[in-house]
């Protein structure tokens, strides 16, 4: 493997944000009507691997693993860092009760995550902008926990934007994200992500120093990637067989199909755990 154009170069938000504009207007193309009813553009969660779960229900699986870590309930505020077409977001609000704010960089993203929320009749508890988190538009201490689910691989700097998610969160609130890290491969250049969408991976022993500079409380770290890399990345690439996806440009591949440029067996998924201390 010798292509790494992409894997060792930080994200840009704007063009992370165009990006997911496209993706985004292709995916509604190939679903159609369904779109509307909101979709998990992430990976799916098997709690073993006996799960009979479809790809839409283990989707969804993911997202409550990780609110179950969020202790979050009824008038709480969530901040939803990277909110996709805001399907998580409003699965929260609805399962919970919590007031959830999301923000992406694509408009297109939050223009459709908007229709989302008000096709629900959850506009009261779930709303959605365009903001960086790298400069995230919020006061101190405005949410009680952070949740970011698959955004921290196009964060052009995963150090500053936990420490924005630092500053917005309230002392003892939580964040919990999950992310993307290298494992062991046959030569240090050797790299997981080839040509991807705007991503990097972290390092799997980074994450408690990271956290700590952020002024962070390390929580808990689990490796779910036997539970989700594989059968996510299986299931999507019989879709695109099924579908006879004629992709033209690797970032599409890899939204679609990334099993097609993306070394599986070197590519983990980690969930982080972590809270802001009550005093500092």
């Amino acid at each position: 493997m010798t292509d790494q154009v992409t894997a060792a170069t930080a994200p840009v938000a704007e063009e992370v944000g165009r990006m997911y504009d496209r993706m985004t207007l292709l995916a509604a193309d190939f679903l159609g009507a369904e779109a509307a009813h909101g979709y998990n553009a992430h990976l799916g969660y098997w709690d073993t691997p006996e799960s009979e779960f479809t790809f839409e229900e283990a989707t969804d699986r993911l997202t409550d693993v990780m609110a179950e870590r969020l202790r979050i309930s009824a008038g709480d505020r969530l901040l939803d860092v990277g909110c996709g077409v805001g399907a998580p977001a409003v699965r929260l609000a609805r399962r919970t009760g919590a007031a959830v704010t999301g923000i992406s960089v694509s408009q297109e993203q939050v223009a459709r995550a908007n229709e989302l929320a008000r096709s629900t009749s959850l506009l009261e508890h779930v709303s959605f902008q365009r903001a960086d988190a790298m400069r995230l538009p919020f006061a101190d201490a405005s949410f009680d926990s952070v949740f970011a689910l698959e955004s921290m691989p196009h964060m052009p700097d995963r150090a500053q934007v936990l420490r924005e998610m630092r500053r917005v969160l309230r002392p003892g609130g939580r964040i919990v994200l999950t992310d993307f890290y290298r494992r062991p491969a046959p030569a240090p250049d050797v790299h997981p992500l080839r040509r991807t969408m705007g991503s990097t991976t972290a390092q799997l022993d980074e994450y408690p120093l990271l956290l700590r500079a952020a002024g962070l409380r390390f929580t808990e770290m689990l490796d779910i990637t036997d539970e989700t890399v594989h059968r996510s990345f299986a299931f999507l690439a019989e879709q695109a067989e099924r579908m006879r996806l004629k992709l033209e440009n690797p970032e599409a591949t890899c939204y679609f199909n990334p099993q097609a440029v993306i070394d599986a067996p070197l590519l983990g998924y980690l969930l982080v755990v972590a809270r802001r201390p009550e005093r500092g």
